[in-house]
């Protein structure tokens, strides 16, 4: 079949995600700035306790530096270490599994579903030995993973769960918020997620003991924190081997205003997945397979518009589609290459491609299109066409 017809190229690059940043944050960040407090401090202080508000009473928050480094102090503040199997996604982020190594715990791969690319639940019992200590979900692009069976399976077989909720700020589902159905959270405010504070993370937790142990491990273990310190009169004591893991004011400054607009954010991006259904969804099942839209009573953050190439309906593969797109000025990503089929993985823990087939088959077929809340719908149209171009143009 004939490629279809070209759409004039726009002029510049379409980025594959962009933070919405208004004039309060850039404001606040001068403050900060003026302010002559830096490090962690009272922005620090009032963004945690926004970050509680909204999560509901009860909860305990931990700002970091990184989601990556909320992982690391939930494994830790968990009792995660060594002897410990805790199971997980390969379709994923390094860091997920990374930070169960660097506590010298195991990383056991459960499959995933083809069409939510979450944790395949219906698996998770088979996986589980006399080692399984956890359960660590992955809330793919921001659709919560079916929690209510995955908590019967934790509490049938003593386990916890501790979620990797980094794409899903604000997601909902009939087991609750996601970051606060297990017994830890984990949360990312990298620029491309749904609330940013340029860098940084958060562990939430409704267990006091969780939430002590971690802030004490995200400053160098000591039992005073910076603005103590600096005031010149308090003590300190080093009670364990710590981190350097605590947020700054600055990046608190931008946070303070995204919790603000978080709703208005995910409600943007939600109507720009929708938008993009409408305008392919006649391509879904044929020449590529469209996101899993939430059941009714979900919420979905849209952090990502994941799709998936059909291999066996077109003749070019990832790289060439991709690279198709950016000679029409779309940049795109990659969400994610399964872990099992990387080197490290498949070094440490003897993973094999046909072990997960269907994250190996994502791992082929993933490539998340532009979506953030200040594209147009312009923009979404730009993309849906050129998708449609390409695919059109390159069928069996």
């Amino acid at each position: 079949m004939g490629e279809s017809p070209k759409q004039p190229l726009r002029d510049e690059v379409l980025p594959f995600s962009r933070p919405r940043i208004g004039d309060e944050e850039v404001d606040e960040v001068v403050a900060a700035l003026r302010s002559g407090w830096l490090t962690t401090g009272p922005r620090v202080d009032a963004f945690e306790a926004a970050l509680g508000e909204y999560f509901g009473a009860g909860t305990e928050v931990v700002s970091v530096n990184s989601g990556t480094a909320a992982l690391h102090l939930a494994n830790l503040a968990t009792g995660i270490g060594p002897g410990d199997d805790v199971l997980t996604t390969p379709l994923t982020w390094a860091a997920t599994s990374n930070m169960l190594l660097l506590v010298g715990a195991k990383p056991v791969f459960v499959d995933i579903d083809r069409d939510t690319l979450n944790m395949d639940v219906a698996l998770l019992e088979a996986a589980i030995t006399e080692r399984t200590k956890a359960i660590l979900p992955v809330h793919f692009a921001g659709l919560c993973c079916d929690m209510v069976p995955m908590m019967q399976v934790a509490r049938d077989h003593n386990l916890f769960i501790i979620e990797d909720a980094a794409h899903c700020f604000g997601s909902t589902c009939p087991a609750g918020v996601a970051g606060m159905i297990g017994r830890a959270g984990c949360l990312s405010f990298h620029p491309s997620k749904p609330i940013t504070t340029g860098e940084g993370g958060a562990l939430l937790t409704r267990d006091p003991e969780v939430a002590e142990r971690a802030r004490l491990l995200r400053f160098h273990g000591v039992t005073r924190g910076a603005r103590a310190r600096m005031s010149g009169t308090a003590e300190y004591e080093v009670e364990a081997v710590g981190f350097k893991y605590n947020m700054l004011d600055m990046q608190a400054a931008i946070g303070l205003h995204q919790i603000k607009r978080a709703a208005q954010t995910r409600q943007r991006r939600s109507e720009l997945a929708a938008l993009y259904r409408s305008l392919m969804a006649d391509l879904d099942g044929d020449v590529l397979f469209l996101p899993a839209n939430p059941p009714a009573d979900w919420q979905h953050s849209w952090h990502l518009y994941v799709i998936r190439l059909n291999l066996d309906r077109v003749t070019l593969d990832r790289p060439a589609f991709r690279q198709a797109l950016r000679d029409r000025n779309i940049a795109t990503g990659l969400h994610y290459r399964s872990l099992h089929v990387e080197p490290l993985y498949q070094r440490e823990l003897g993973c094999k491609t046909e072990d997960y087939p269907n994250a190996a088959w994502a791992s082929d077929r993933v490539v998340s299109l532009p979506l953030f809340a200040d594209m147009t719908d312009e923009d979404a149209v730009y993309v849906a066409n050129a998708v449609r171009e390409v695919l059109d143009g390159n069928r069996r």
